[in-house]
């Protein structure tokens, strides 16, 4: 485990920039200037495979199947409706400073997500 992956984020550097594939910077791009459900799910698909850590720093990665998100080291899936509430509740927010803040199942997976996207920024305590 001691490689480096393309597109892994570190606990400690999760808000620094890393290598993304052409298709990734398009996708997080679009959204961040359309700021729309589609181009959410647009961005969640193309970041489906890279790895994150979560706040903890447990390591994962995430498919797509259908309309639902499911996590490596979950067996629950996490819906494409409550990825939607957590963006909606992040928009709201801007800075948060823990999962716990989106307010939906799955939040310890998709703070990553959305840190990694541009949705968000961490703040301290």
């Amino acid at each position: 485990m001691g490689e480096t992956k393309e597109n892994e984020i570190k606990p400690d550097t999760a808000d620094c920039q890393v290598q993304e594939t052409a298709v990734q910077r398009r996708k997080r791009e679009t959204l961040l200037r359309e700021q729309t459900p589609d181009a959410l799910w647009e961005a969640i698909l193309a970041f489906e495979g890279a790895i994150f850590y979560t706040a903890k720093g447990l390591e994962y990665s995430y498919t797509i199947r259908g309309n639902e998100m499911f996590v490596s080291r979950k067996e629950k899936s996490v819906t494409r409706a409550s990825i939607l509430v957590a963006y909606k509740k992040a928009q709201e927010l801007g800075c948060v400073t823990g999962p716990k803040q989106l307010g939906v199942f799955g939040a310890s997976y998709l703070y990553p997500v959305f840190l990694r996207l541009g949705i968000i920024c961490a703040s301290a305590g």
